[in-house]
């Protein structure tokens, strides 16, 4: 499947299903003699893993990271570095009823079309499952970019139509949502709450800012950074689309509104997001993305069978009333790992 790698300078290629036998990555480009633990992994890992609250899925994966190469006497060698999560509590049981339908809002009948087969174990390939090896490519990226200066926060700052009105960074990891505003947290939760016994689910809109990066980062026309910000974000699955700074606001600015005007302190405003031309401002870098809502619910919808018969289907099993808590660590994951391959990309321009 060649659309499993990802990065030019830094590179990673992600492997496993779902109800498969584990799922990993491969990272090729980490520079040599960065400190690294496998602590540090399983750090960001355990922020993604299943099993954290009633927003997400019961189902329960230590998700624990096997460190097998790429690393010595506790820092990087400079060689690829394959990182493995064991499945240990897959059930693909669950889909024997309705391993000949077609579920709707997911990847079965595109990826029958494509390739002639499937894999209906939760999705095979297609599952959010796979993004666990994302996470911890981001792990290693994040630590050298901390190196660098560099920090990447991301959160949710709406679900169900509610949406965050204050901003508290300590508070993003003491709520089951990961939103930035603990009043709008309990809302989102309560409504989660509410969905879940109906069946159904929500979506939501995550954002992520991005401190440190210097002025210059970024490749022109086709490479640029938002471009390649935008690649990694859609490449995550549930994410729907991507605005930086003003967004889809400015649409409805004027020029003047909407210019970062300039003076010897530097910009005077943000709309840009931090990224003009496709190369960084040296301002933070923020955008936005939206989550669509759970596609597994066990809501009945019609659908049709591999014979093209209509048929009503529900999806049971163990599944996140909403994406956007798990997805956070994702975000960052694949923003530190565009970075990163930006940063080393960068140095060889430069050398």
């Amino acid at each position: 499947m060649p659309g499993s790698s990802f990065g030019h300078a830094f590179r990673v290629t992600t492997f496993g299903e779902s109800h498969g036998g584990a799922v990993g990555v491969v990272l090729d480009g980490a520079r040599p003699g960065v400190p690294i633990t496998t602590e540090d992994i399983q750090q960001q890992l355990d922020r993604r893993k299943p099993g954290q609250s009633d927003v997400g899925t019961p189902r329960k994966e230590p998700d624990k990271v096997n460190l097998l190469s790429g690393v010595f006497e506790g820092e990087t060698t400079g060689t690829p570095m394959l990182m493995i999560l064991y499945n240990a509590d897959a059930d693909p049981s669950a889909y024997d009823e309705i391993k000949m339908m077609f579920r709707p809002g997911h990847a079965d009948y595109t990826y029958l079309k494509k390739y002639g087969r499937r894999d209906w174990r939760g999705s095979g390939r297609a599952s959010g499952r796979e993004t666990a090896g994302r996470v911890a490519a981001g792990a290693v990226a994040r630590k050298i970019l901390a190196q660098r200066g560099v920090q990447v926060l991301a959160y949710t700052i709406a679900a169900g139509g509610i949406r965050c009105q204050t901003f508290d960074a300590a508070v993003i990891e003491q709520n089951p949502m990961r939103a930035c505003d603990l009043e709008a947290a309990s809302a989102m939760t309560q409504y989660a709450a509410k969905l879940k016994e109906e069946q159904d689910s929500m979506g939501g809109i995550v954002e992520c800012r991005i401190t440190g990066v210097p002025a210059g980062l970024g490749e022109p026309v086709f490479d640029k950074l938002d471009a390649e910000l935008a690649h990694g974000m859609l490449s995550i699955g549930s994410i729907k689309g991507i605005e930086f700074g003003a967004g889809f606001t400015a649409a409805e600015m004027t020029g003047s509104r909407h210019n970062d005007e300039m003076a010897q302190v530097g910009f005077l405003s943000n709309n840009s997001g931090g990224i003009i031309g496709g190369i960084t401002t040296g301002e933070e870098i923020m955008f936005r993305v939206p989550v669509k809502p759970t596609s597994s619910i066990a809501k009945p919808q019609q659908t049709v069978d591999l014979n093209g018969s209509e048929r009503m289907i529900r999806t049971e099993g163990r599944h996140d009333t909403c994406i956007c808590p798990r997805i956070v660590p994702v975000v960052e994951a694949m923003a530190c790992i565009v970075l990163e391959d930006h940063f080393k990309r960068h140095a060889a321009l430069i050398a």
